[in-house]
């Protein structure tokens, strides 16, 4: 469907309609429950003293209600899965009319000391991350962070090739969301792959058939007290010996079942969200690696999860007292559950790091699916091997409203840097994002806001907010010479492009412009690649020195005594400042 809010109306509609025929079929069938409950009550009344007739009335009627709940939490499951489906539909709606501000902000994936993600507003308030973000896992959005701060430049058009399957795919991508968000797990991945790495058996081996040959046992005493070979003193002895014998792990069993009973949601959910994987159909190579991580000897991963899953719920029944009692008197019940599970874990904690990494994979991939999906005219970059670094035609902020945004050119070779000069609020720090925004996009895999863009990949790294620190001592121009020293390390390594926003602002300003004038020849000597926005209009006098360098501005008119500008990237420096119109217009001197 060539408009995405077309889809998500007709899907929102036709999902509300499915949780209300659920909600409805649900009432009728309590009604149905409550008349088999009392018509079985009568009919045991009516029939009785007939004992048989008494007994297959009974029978009958508690099979009958049985089936009928085994119903009821069949339609339940897909009247929730309806309304989450209706919500993921208005929720996509609500972002398209560009209310996502609410939404998670991704902060805890900032870092300061990372090569671009505090400058380019990939994390924070209206950042990337915040509109794109479609993860339902804790794992999803964090492997969705790490897709974007990768800064990885091998394999791009693999990744574009998954991605663009994934967004040709929205039911699939949907039903995988909703599915996850019926069951909200608190313990993450990482939290359970830590604690079974650590896990110590406790059970011995040579334990493994006790449980069923004490049970044989107990079958055997209690059909010889029956048949009063034996007195009610042998009974009780045995049933204590069996006491006696899981009491020996009732300690470290209690933990396992603490243990178990924090990670039981999180299996359930990755069970659901594995069977959806298993059960796709998937084209591209990306995609159908991922796919295969989940197969585990020809079986699948989902139901290697379901069968741990019953285990923690047969091991839940202990919680019953007097069953836990019973049971492990005369079955070594704690004893057989914990060596089955103990055996599970040995057998597949192995593999469980590679299922959790692909259910991570894929809850993270269709943020990237829904946000190609949203923008159908938006183009993926030609990704080449050329002298030319970018070479985009109108380029834009992607995530500035499309009637207010303006779009620019830009044609940057490999070893050319770009000196960008221009008024307050011209435009420069939108243009250097927009710029930045396109380099970690395309190396992600995602289209481009823009009609046209070849790209040579290229890693990014910026200098555009740096942060001071209180609890470091650190001064605010400390801070910022400490991320040059980092940018110029970084690129005796390997190539980078460099996105600089007004460097040594905390000196003054003869002292700063010397100072970035050397910067940007080291820079140029080093042979990088990349632009710098900057007030000093002394240091676009390079150009004159070197012919890697280029002048570009962002200019400003006052008409009418109103400020405006055209936020068009030009060729050549700015001649016209605004600080001083704009002290006097607003009235501070």
């Amino acid at each position: 469907m060539s408009n995405p809010q077309d889809f998500y109306t007709n899907e929102l509609a036709r999902h509300q309609l499915d949780g209300q025929v659920a909600k409805k079929q649900i009432t009728q069938l309590s009604l149905v429950r409550l008349f088999v409950f009392l018509a079985t009550v009568a009919g045991i009344y009516f029939a009785y003293p007939k004992g048989s007739l008494c007994f297959a009335i009974g029978i009958v009627g508690i099979a009958l209600y049985l089936f009928l709940i085994k119903k009821h939490v069949q339609l339940k499951a897909k009247r929730d899965l309806a309304l989450a489906l209706a919500t993921i539909n208005e929720e996509e709606l609500e972002i398209g009319k560009g209310n996502f501000h609410h939404r998670e902000q991704g902060a805890a994936f900032q870092n300061p000391q990372h090569y671009f993600s505090l400058d380019i507003d990939l994390f924070g308030r209206g950042s990337l991350f915040q509109y794109i973000n479609r993860t339902e896992i804790q794992e999803g959005a964090k492997a969705l962070a790490n897709a974007l701060t990768a800064n990885d430049i091998t394999n791009i058009e693999k990744r574009q090739e998954g991605i663009k399957e994934l967004a040709a795919m929205p039911k699939w991508r949907q039903l995988f969301a909703g599915t996850a968000r019926l069951v909200k797990a608190e313990t993450s991945a990482i939290e359970i792959l830590d604690w079974l790495k650590s896990y110590q058996a406790f059970i011995p081996k040579s334990m493994k058939w006790v449980p069923t040959i004490f049970s044989v046992l107990s079958l055997v005493v209690l059909l010889l007290y029956g048949f009063d070979f034996i007195p009610e003193l042998g009974i009780l002895a045995w049933f204590l010996l069996g006491l006696a014998i899981t009491g020996r792990f009732t300690k470290k069993t209690n933990e396992l079942s603490n243990h178990i009973d924090q990670v039981k949601d999180t299996f359930r959910q990755y069970a659901s969200l594995l069977q959806q994987i298993e059960t796709q159909e998937f084209s591209t190579p990306l995609l159908k690696e991922k796919q295969e991580l989940i197969k585990s000897n020809g079986k699948e991963a989902s139901l290697i999860f379901k069968e741990f899953s019953k285990l923690i719920d047969t091991f839940d029944s202990r919680k019953n007292i007097l069953s836990a009692v019973v049971s492990n008197g005369f079955m070594l019940f704690d004893i057989k559950q914990t060596y089955k599970v103990e055996e599970w874990i040995a057998q597949y904690k192995g593999k469980l790091n590679d299922w959790f990494e692909v259910i991570s994979f894929f809850d993270a991939y269709n943020s990237l699916g829904t946000y190609v999906f949203n923008k159908p005219h938006y183009i993926f970059p030609n990704i080449q091997n050329t002298q030319t670094t970018i070479d985009t035609k109108s380029l834009g902020h992607p995530l500035l409203k499309e009637e207010k945004r303006v779009d620019n050119n830009l044609h940057i070779d490999n070893q050319e840097f770009f000196i960008v000069t221009g008024a307050n609020m011209a435009g420069k720090s939108t243009f250097l994002r927009t710029v930045g925004l396109h380099i970690v996009m395309a190396n992600v895999g995602l289209p481009i806001c823009a009609s046209e863009s070849r790209y040579t990949p290229v890693k990014l790294i910026t200098s555009m907010r740096t942060v001071d620190s209180l609890t470091d001592d650190s001064s605010y121009f400390f801070a910022e010479l400490t991320r040059l020293k980092f940018i110029i390390d970084e690129i005796k390594k390997e190539p980078y492009f460099i996105i600089l926003d007004e460097i040594l602002k905390g000196t003054n300003s003869t002292d700063k412009a010397i100072g970035s004038k050397k910067f940007v020849e080291k820079l140029v000597a080093s042979n990088a690649t990349g632009i710098i926005a900057t007030h000093d209009l002394s240091l676009c006098e390079i150009e004159k020195e070197l012919e890697q360098v280029k002048n570009y501005y962002f200019d400003a008119e006052i008409i009418n005594d109103e400020l405006h500008f055209d936020y068009t990237f030009k060729d050549g420096i700015c001649k016209n400042m605004n600080a001083s119109f704009l002290l006097k217009k607003m009235e501070i001197v």
